[in-house]
């Protein structure tokens, strides 16, 4: 299973090699726009845009809605995580 992450094209670094910087949560990293870009939608349009991210590529462009979604459930399922882990912790179950 592979997991998407949505982020915000904030820059273009290198239009040739398809670079950009994204923000994704308040954290800004360089991937690859190759997947997501073609002579009707050249790099330098993803800018502002949001785009779904596997391993430092680009796999498809999303609307903002989408991506405040995806982002919204990502952070339920990252504290329903904790807690599972927590109940699965034998060190929690002695405290309680």
């Amino acid at each position: 299973m592979c997991l998407g992450i949505p982020g915000q094209v904030i820059s273009i670094e290198d239009a040739g090699r398809k670079l950009a910087t994204v923000e994704v949560a308040g954290v800004k990293r360089q991937i690859n726009l190759a997947c997501v870009v073609d002579d009707a939608h050249p790099v330098e349009r993803c800018v502002g845009e949001w785009v779904l991210i596997h391993v430092g590529f680009a796999m498809a462009r999303i609307s903002e809605q989408e991506a405040r979604t995806t982002l919204q459930i990502l952070e339920e399922l990252g504290s329903a995580q904790g807690e599972l882990e927590a109940m699965n912790d034998p060190a929690s179950a002695r405290e309680a």
